[in-house]
């Protein structure tokens, strides 16, 4: 297979197995969706849809956020991990939407990345889960399948969005990126990997991968 047959293969594969795509984080807007983002650092989306109602039931936009306390914000979101930097950057970026963007979150990277606990995989995920704007956020699952599937080399995150979004049509990546996190946990994990279930990495993955799978298996 050429390489743009093997992009081909994972779209129309991805297409048929998600042609309705589950939101992982549960959220009613921009900035629910920021704050859910921002939470999911080294936790699980399960976990963080448990305690993101307990939170929001408080405080679910930046004006009331800041009535509570970092203390208080941090008790509440204390089961997901991370709570204290988590804690002050909801706190913090609340405070700033307020200053500098009329209480609205913004649409541009720059000015996502300006909060404070804001990365670039998170604005990624706002511009693109909230405003539809075309982006390409690269989690584990993505960066662990786009090396499976000898589509970058695995050097870095940032190496692995490059090559996801000169290979992906700009008009596809909000929707494959979805459908990438949901494929690699259903059918190609990190750990208790069946090749035999995961079609995609089973046709056009890396033959040194693929080679080690099955050395693991005899």
């Amino acid at each position: 297979m050429t390489k743009q047959e093997k992009v081909n293969f994972v779209i129309n594969t991805l297409y048929k197995l998600y042609p309705e795509i589950p939101i992982p984080l549960d959220h009613k807007d921009p900035y629910t969706l920021l704050i859910a983002v921002l939470m999911s650092a080294q936790s699980t989306d399960v976990r963080v849809n448990q305690i993101t109602p307990l939170l929001f039931e408080r405080a679910d936009n930046p004006y009331d956020m800041i009535k509570l306390s970092v203390e208080e914000i941090r008790e509440i979101i204390k089961p997901v991990g991370l709570s204290p930097m988590k804690s002050k950057g909801i706190y913090g970026l609340s405070q700033i939407l307020i200053d500098k963007h009329n209480g609205e979150v913004p649409r541009t990277y720059e000015a996502l990345e300006e909060l404070p606990a804001v990365g670039h995989k998170t604005a990624a995920v706002v511009l693109s889960q909230a405003f539809g704007i075309p982006a390409f956020p690269v989690d584990t699952h993505i960066h662990r399948l786009m090396y499976r599937w000898n589509l970058t080399n695995g050097k870095n995150v940032v190496q692995t969005e490059k090559d996801a979004k000169r290979l992906f049509p700009e008009e596809l990546w909000n929707d494959l990126h979805l459908q990438i996190i949901w494929y690699g946990r259903q059918y190609s994990p990190a750990r208790g990997w069946d090749l035999e279930k995961d079609i995609i990495t089973k046709t056009i993955g890396r033959k040194s991968v693929l080679e080690a799978y099955y050395k693991k298996k005899k």
